[in-house]
């Protein structure tokens, strides 16, 4: 079988590596090139092609046509969709003899769309997955082929979610290679009344309001931790990064006696005061120049390290 694929970030990487496992011959890799001023924590589709010897284009230096013409060239029995970051044109998909199909990081239909691990922890899911699906005009709204669930633990970051998400794409790209060959792959119904679709992400949407309740700041906070752009608020004119945190315990929650919003520190520690009461043990926090202790929050708080922040 000859396969285009077109892939980014960690899921490109490995998917990429399963397919030639498992003797595929990628006859085309299509990538980005890294987005100016992002900061790069995933592994590079294109350094992957290039390690196994792929041929490789940037679909940034493209017109469509000249992609369609390169993709064409290619000869695909199957074109694969790995977390590439944009939707592909139905005259690439028509070009698969067998079928195009795209791994995405859920449990469709549930959190189709953009970012969909971190949406997933925001709200509080106790799993998420990932599914390889076929590719039509709609985003994530093909047949499913294949899904495997992953946990998400009550203390799981984002990025320990993707990285088991990632695993999840390996097994079932894995599982499912035989039966697309085979012209045979599953199309189990992807009902799209039963789940939702979400947008991507901006930093903006990071900034923590303090009067919601102890568990959906926390939410927040472990669903775009670093690497991600981080949950923040301003302090005295300062951007701080709340890094991580845990929800405090029973006695923990009587420790800061004033029930203001926001940051507190007490006895060298610093804790978040929420608008249901709960309070937040904030273990680590950013700013620009790099991480701050305590007692620098301290003094930005003011000679009354009871003041709160916005």
């Amino acid at each position: 079988m000859k396969a285009v694929v077109f892939a980014y970030s960690n899921v490109g990487d490995r998917c990429l590596r399963v397919l030639r496992a498992c003797g595929v011959e990628v006859s085309l890799v299509v990538t980005h090139r890294d987005r100016a001023g992002e900061a790069r924590w995933f592994e590079r589709v294109a350094d992957t092609a290039a390690e196994l010897g792929l041929a490789t284009v940037f679909a940034d230096d493209l017109g469509e046509a000249e992609l369609l013409a390169r993709v064409a060239a290619a000869a695909p029995d199957a074109v694969f969709s790995f977390y590439y970051r944009q939707m592909l044109p139905e005259a690439v998909l028509a070009l698969a003899k067998l079928g195009a199909f795209n791994m995405h990081g859920s449990l469709l239909p549930k959190y189709r769309g953009r970012a969909p691990t971190n949406w997933a922890v925001l709200h509080g899911e106790t799993e998420t997955g990932a599914s390889l699906h076929w590719m039509v005009a709609k985003p994530d709204a093909g047949a499913i082929v294949d899904q495997l669930a992953v946990p998400i633990l009550p203390d799981d970051t984002a990025r320990q979610v993707f990285d088991k998400v990632t695993v999840a794409a390996e097994v079932i790209l894995w599982r499912s290679l035989p039966a697309i060959r085979a012209g045979k792959a599953a199309r189990a119904p992807n009902d799209l009344a039963r789940g939702s679709y979400f947008g991507a992400r901006r930093p903006e949407d990071g900034r923590i309001d303090w009067s919601r309740p102890a568990a959906e700041v926390y939410n927040l906070i472990r669903a775009v931790a670093p690497p991600y752009p981080g949950a923040f608020t301003d302090v005295a004119g300062a951007r701080l990064v709340i890094a991580k945190a845990r929800i405090a315990s029973p006695p923990q929650r009587q420790a800061v006696a004033e029930r203001t919003l926001g940051l507190h520190v007490r006895d060298g520690r610093v804790f978040a005061v929420c608008g249901d009461g709960g309070q937040l043990l904030i273990h680590e926090m950013q700013t620009p120049s790099g991480p701050l202790p305590a007692d620098s929050l301290a003094a930005l708080l003011g000679a009354n390290v009871q003041t709160t922040c916005s």
